[in-house]
C-alpha cells in the first residue's frame, strides 16, 4: 500500500512539473490584468528611455491598412495603433491592438505571429519580429534585434 501511495505522489509531482513547462514568451505576460490607458499612452511607455529610435509617425489601424501592418483584418480587434519609421527605408514598426478580452488577445497574437510580414517594406526587412500580449493588448514589434528586444522589455515591464 505504501508503494502505491508513493508511486501516486511521484506521478502527481511529475505531472505538476510538466504542467509548468509550457511555451514561454507571450504566455509569461499574457495572464496579467488588462493594461490601463489609451494605446497612445501605452506606446509612449514602450518607447520611454530608448535613445536609438528612428523618427516615427503614428496612425490608427483601419480596414485599409490593418493587413499590411499586422497581417490580420481590422475586424479581429477593437482598436489599433501603428507606429512606423518616418523614413520608409528603415525597417521599424510597432503596432498595438486591443482585443475584446484576454482570451481574444491570445488568439489575435497567434494570428499576428503567423501572418505579420517583416518584409512589408519590400526594400528592407526587419531583423526581428516579436509578438507579445498583456491582458487584452497585443504588441507587434518589427525592428533590428537590439531595438526590438529593448521595446519588448519595456512592454513586458508594463505587466507590473
Amino acid at each position: 500500500m505504501k508503494k502505491v501511495i508513493a508511486f501516486a505522489l511521484s506521478l502527481m509531482l511529475a505531472l505538476s512539473l510538466f504542467a509548468g513547462c509550457g511555451k514561454s514568451g507571450s504566455s509569461s505576460t499574457a495572464e496579467q490584468a488588462n493594461l490601463e490607458g489609451s494605446l497612445e499612452e501605452i506606446l509612449a511607455k514602450v518607447y520611454d528611455g530608448i535613445t536609438e529610435m528612428p523618427m516615427t509617425m503614428e496612425q490608427e489601424l483601419t480596414e485599409d491598412n490593418s493587413e499590411y501592418n499586422v497581417g490580420v483584418a481590422r475586424s479581429e480587434y477593437v482598436e489599433g495603433l501603428a507606429s512606423d519609421a518616418a523614413i520608409n527605408a528603415i525597417a521599424f514598426s510597432v503596432c498595438l491592438m486591443r482585443a475584446e478580452s484576454a482570451e481574444a488577445a491570445q488568439t489575435l497574437a497567434e494570428q499576428v505571429e503567423e501572418k505579420a510580414n517583416p518584409n512589408k517594406w519590400v526594400c528592407v526587412e526587419a531583423e526581428a519580429k516579436i509578438v507579445d500580449r498583456i491582458g487584452d493588448v497585443v504588441i507587434l514589434i518589427m525592428a533590428d534585434q537590439t531595438l526590438a528586444d529593448q521595446l519588448s522589455d519595456n512592454f513586458k515591464a508594463l505587466a507590473g
